[in-house]
């Protein structure tokens, strides 16, 4: 698996009420959820974006309430992975739980700037930033995370164990 994308680029503390407003909370569709991913912090972001494309964030993604519409908006909106110096520790099991794929690296997270052009290779823990010419190391997943994130998620998961 590999993930191939134009980095959009974020500070810290980036929580779920920015990733996705509090005032759309009233569906679980990832395809209505897109609509207003980080429309709060930029406005443009869901016009920008192409499918594949990566979120970078950096310290803190994703902290404040435990509500899995976050990364349900992400992926929804074609995001391949988050990359993070770290996530808050709800944000990073729902997205696992949804088979979204995050990365922790605080080099990454640090030398990657908005727009470059990334190639993620989760399974290597490698980050290869194609602008830059640079490689960052990120954390790799135990292998029973990988099956989850393989299969879509914990629910899609757990059917194919029954």
């Amino acid at each position: 698996m590999e993930f191939r994308g134009r980095a959009f680029k974020y500070g810290d503390n980036i929580d779920t009420d920015v990733i996705i407003p509090a005032r759309y909370l009233n569906t679980h569709k990832p395809e209505e959820l897109a609509r207003h991913c980080l429309e709060d912090l930029d406005p443009t972001f869901v016009t920008r974006v192409k499918k594949g494309d990566i979120i970078v964030g950096g310290r803190n993604f994703g902290c404040g309430s435990s509500r899995e519409h976050a990364p349900l908006a992400i992926k929804g909106v074609g995001v391949s992975c988050v990359i993070a110096e770290s996530f808050a520790r709800i944000f990073y099991r729902n997205a696992i739980n949804i088979g979204l794929p995050i990365i922790e690296s605080s080099e990454a997270s640090r030398q990657i700037d908005d727009g470059d052009e990334l190639l993620v290779l989760p399974e290597e823990g490698l980050i290869k930033n194609l602008t830059k010419n640079e490689e960052y190391r990120g954390q790799n997943f135990p292998d029973f995370i990988k099956e989850i994130i393989d299969a879509g998620g914990l629910m899609q998961y757990a059917i194919r164990q029954a």
